[in-house]
Order: C-alpha cells, then structure tokens, then sequence
C-alpha cells in the first residue's frame, strides 16, 4: 500500500477514535471460593480491567467538548489534511459501543503500517478502549488482532508497549482470547523484571497477568514468578503493591500451585508489610494470601524438607520460627475492622 493511502486511512482515524474512546470501562470482579481437598481459607479471585490511562502523546491535544477528552482524557489521532469523507461523518456520529468490524480492521491494518511512535499509542488506545466490549474482543481475536498487538510489547518506545499491554488487558477479559495471550507471559514477565520500579510497564504488566490468572487454567505459567512477584512486592509503590497482590492471591487460590509458592525465594523484609503503617488496600490483600498459605496443609516430610530450603516462602511466613504468629497478633488492634476480622479468621 502507497503512503497516500495509509495517510488517507490515518486521517480517517480521527472519528474512530473519537468514539471508540467512550469504551474504556473498568471492571471488578471478586468471587469467593470456599471447599478442595482441604480445610482453605476464603480465597479472593480477581479479575482486573480498567480504561486505558497512563502516559500518553503529548503532540495534539484533543477535541474540547469530544468523547475523548471527556471519557478518556486521551489524544486523538489529528488527520493529516482536513478533508473528511463522508463514511467517517457518519461513524464519528454513533453510539461507541456500535463500533463495526470494518472500522476495527482498519484500525488494525493502520497498527500494522504506522511507523510514528505517537500514532502506535493512539492506535492502540483505541483498540484497547474498543476492546472493553464483549463483541469486540471477540472481532478483534476473529481479525488476528492479537498477535498484531502482542507485537508491539517488543516495541522500542515504552509508551507503546504500555498502551499493547492495556490493550491486551482488556482483551484478557474474554477466556477465549486468553489462549492466544498465554504465549505472551515470558515476555510480560520480563517485562516486570527489567522496567523500572513502579513504571507504567510493571503496572500494566501486572494487569495483564492478574486478569490470566484468574482461573486455574494458565495459573502453571506464572510458578516460576513468584519470587520476582515477592521481591517486587517489598520495594515497590502502594498502587504497585496491590497489583501485585492480586495476582499472588490468584495463585493462591489453586491448591495445585501451592507447592510453587511455598518453595519460592522470599525476602524476610515481607514480614514489614504486617504493620499499621501499611495501606490497609495493601493489608487486607496480603491478609487474604495469608489466609491462603495458612490453610495449606503440608505433611511432616513436606514440612521437613521446605525448612532445608533457605529463605524460601515456608519458612518465612508458615514454619514455627516465622514471626507471623506475633505480628498478626498486633494486628488484632488495627484500626480498620475488616483487617482485625482478618487477622481474627486466620489465628483461629
């Protein structure tokens, strides 16, 4: 294709990005499971979501007035002329969540051909947004849009690759999508490793993987995660905090994962989050993975052989030398109730 005719298709993007904008939803979800094999603790599986935010193009700004600026507080893609045709006239005039297929295959197609960084994040913003609807999740998958957007997590810009990660987020909420998004967890995972402390990239990564692991299908993935998830969790901001907690909780869960997480490294500086001092969003999530350790029953063998293990999860929060037991206990004074009922739940 001639670079009149991906200008041409650039320049069109300014309505469809304009109602697409309007679909950055977020959602919550949070079930309790109780029962398995053995005696568990209540046990919070988490989904994640959430409209695409974080840092963004700084060239244009957006429409005053525009569903954009408005929902979003995004950019839009501005065209590279002022002629409009009359097919975007119409799309910009509907409802956003009656984005059809052809106007997400462009989208696609302009990803695919874009090489300004800028125009990629506006891309992606969109299909990411777009993408908090059920049908459109499922178009974007029929399209091959995954692995088109899977790409740009080696992107060179890092805003790009936090826009691909939101956007991947949002496509995670359909199980469907999720076995084509399995494939993308090693790079995720060094995604957490090597950007920087409390970066937009960590953030979105952990999204990202909180939402994959919310059922036991693709949980295996991630056993070997967890000391880099317990190794984050000690250094890292609040916002970072709870994130990572939600997937730690999500493993949790599974009592097939809970071989893994005992034997992961652990830093002994973990036991400082059990403190007044710590955000109570942070403590009661940290509480619920608490919960869930102290309700695995190991045999005495198993018990044996993890304290040879040095520094590893057991003996830092389940062997009787840990100093659990006591800082739980100061926490029967904490001043949120939810975290004394907590704290009560697992000492008895």
């Amino acid at each position: 294709m001639g670079d009149g005719s991906i200008t041409t298709k650039i320049g069109s993007m300014k309505a469809l990005i304009g109602i697409a904008a309007g679909a950055g939803a977020s959602y919550g979800i949070y079930k309790l499971l109780s029962g398995g094999g053995f005696k568990r603790y209540k046990k919070s599986i988490i989904w994640e979501g959430g409209a695409l935010k974080g840092s963004q193009p700084t060239e244009e700004r957006p429409r005053p007035g525009s569903l954009l600026a408005k929902v979003s507080g995004l950019d839009v893609v501005c065209p590279r002329s002022e002629r409009t045709d009359a097919a975007s006239g119409d799309v910009i005039h509907q409802p956003s969540g009656n984005l059809q297929p052809e106007h997400l295959k462009m989208l696609l197609t302009c990803l695919q051909k874009n090489t300004s960084p800028s125009d990629r994040c506006h891309l992606l913003v969109t299909l990411g947004n777009a993408a908090a609807f059920t049908v459109n999740q499922n178009i974007i998958r029929e399209f091959g849009g995954i692995p088109v957007i899977g790409g740009f997590l080696s992107d060179p810009a890092s805003e790009v690759k936090v826009h691909a990660l939101n956007a991947l987020n949002n496509l995670c909420m359909n199980i469907q999508n999720q076995e084509q998004l399995k494939v993308y967890v090693p790079q995720v995972l060094e995604l957490i490793e090597m950007s920087p402390v409390n970066s937009d990239l960590q953030l979105g990564a952990l999204r990202l993987l909180t939402n994959l692991s919310v059922t036991d299908k693709h949980q295996y993935l991630l056993k070997e995660s967890v000391t880099l998830l317990l190794s984050l969790l000690v250094v890292c901001s609040e916002t970072l905090q709870v994130q990572t907690l939600k997937v730690l909780v999500n493993l949790s869960s599974n009592p097939d994962m809970m071989d893994d997480i005992v034997q992961a490294q652990a830093p002994a500086s973990v036991m400082l989050l059990f403190d007044v001092q710590t955000a109570s969003e942070v403590l009661l999530r940290l509480l619920t993975f608490t919960g869930n350790l102290k309700a695995w029953r190991p045999s005495s063998q198993v018990a044996e052989e993890l304290r040879r293990k040095q520094d590893c999860l057991f003996r830092v929060m389940l062997d009787e030398t840990s100093q659990l037991h006591g800082r739980l206990v100061q926490l029967l004074s904490h001043p949120d109730r939810e975290v004394q009922a907590q704290v009560a739940r697992i000492l008895t």
